[in-house]
């Protein structure tokens, strides 16, 4: 997106984040293949992504762009005769589409997105929704990747588990004091010991995970949202409740802007703390009675605080509202859907 709009950064380590200065606290949003060579990955702090790559652009995350972006590569998918799209992010969607050439399928996408939006893509193809995320990380860049039960293991049997989508830095080292460290061994692994390590749903899952398999319906149905949020990551550390309430207020207030366009009020508050230098506590009271008001999602946020007891300077401050749930609930059927396909 930004090399389209710099053409003159083509080629150039170029890395994308908070306000695109090192000096700030901020982390990278993204980075180009090129900066990716020296280590930089989204989520590193802007300060060790240019000491890792010295010579590379910074430039500040313009999300209004990105979403227009977005929106333009999502329609233009949506458009391809018998695409079924599940959004997962302004850059990731799932499609479902019935083809008995997927690949071909995959390069009009890709053909139809570089006409509409001038960006090129990845598409990765699969017969689960997570072998096609998968297989996106052998097509990038803008090429396809097939990826399903008969090359899963050939292919990913011997990487480390937490090349997996899912499995994180946390999990992997859990598995890995298990005796379990490749892909191939968490889908051999049995699940009354990942149950008994994880619970009776995760543990199972993992195991699923290690075989490729989920589901093969890419569902359109519009995602509902448990709750929205607001954090804020300040320049300079808030010392006491004089720094640390008004703060708060703000934040409760911008929250219940983003739930009245939701149009459903708040009936839990969730706190999040990060003091210095990074240790983050997180806090959550239900409500006795859902709300609209702003002062009282900040008055609940502050009890929360409060009650840390805490006069550790603090970094940064985050308030989440869980909204009541739609009429139907989070769980209602889901009716439109499509098997297979990219």
């Amino acid at each position: 997106m930004e090399v389209l709009r710099r053409p003159e950064l083509a080629g150039v380590p170029l890395i994308v984040g908070g306000r695109g200065d090192p000096t700030e606290r901020g982390v990278v949003s993204t980075a180009s293949y090129e900066a990716r060579e020296f280590g930089v990955r989204s989520g590193m702090p802007l300060r060790t992504a240019v000491r890792r790559c010295p010579d590379a652009v910074l430039l500040p995350v313009d999300k209004p762009a990105y979403d227009a972006a977005s929106a333009v590569v999502m329609d233009t998918i949506r458009a391809v005769p018998g695409a079924v799209v599940q959004v997962l992010g302004w850059d990731e969607a799932f499609v479902g589409i019935e083809a008995d050439d997927p690949e071909a399928a995959a390069r009009r996408i890709q053909a139809d997105v570089l006409e509409a939006a001038q960006l090129h893509c990845t598409v990765g193809v699969g017969d689960t929704t997570v072998r096609a995320k998968i297989a996106t990380e052998f097509g990038k860049p803008r090429g396809t990747f097939r990826l399903t039960r008969e090359n899963w293991f050939d292919v990913m049997g011997d990487r480390p588990a937490r090349d997996l989508w899912g499995v994180g830095t946390r999990i992997a080292q859990r598995l890995g004091a298990l005796g379990v460290t490749t892909v191939r061994q968490l889908a051999e692994a049995e699940d009354a010991v990942l149950a008994a390590e994880f619970g009776p749903q995760t543990g199972p899952w993992l195991a699923r995970l290690g075989r490729g398999e989920s589901t093969s319906t890419v569902d359109d149905t519009p995602w509902v949202p448990r709750a929205h949020g607001r954090e804020t990551t300040y320049q300079r550390d808030l010392e006491g409740p004089q720094e640390v309430e008004p703060a708060l207020r703000l934040l409760a207030e911008q929250v219940v802007e983003d739930l009245r366009a939701e149009g459903r009020p708040c009936a839990r508050v969730h706190l999040k703390v990060r003091f210095a230098p990074f240790f983050t506590v997180n806090r959550s009271r239900k409500l006795s009675f859902p709300t609209w008001e702003p002062r009282v999602v900040a008055e609940t946020a502050l009890e929360l605080f409060r009650g840390l007891d805490d006069d550790r300077r603090v970094r940064l401050l985050g308030v989440r509202a869980e909204m009541v749930p739609p009429e139907g609930g989070y769980d209602a059927p889901r009716t439109h859907g499509r098997r297979g396909g990219p």
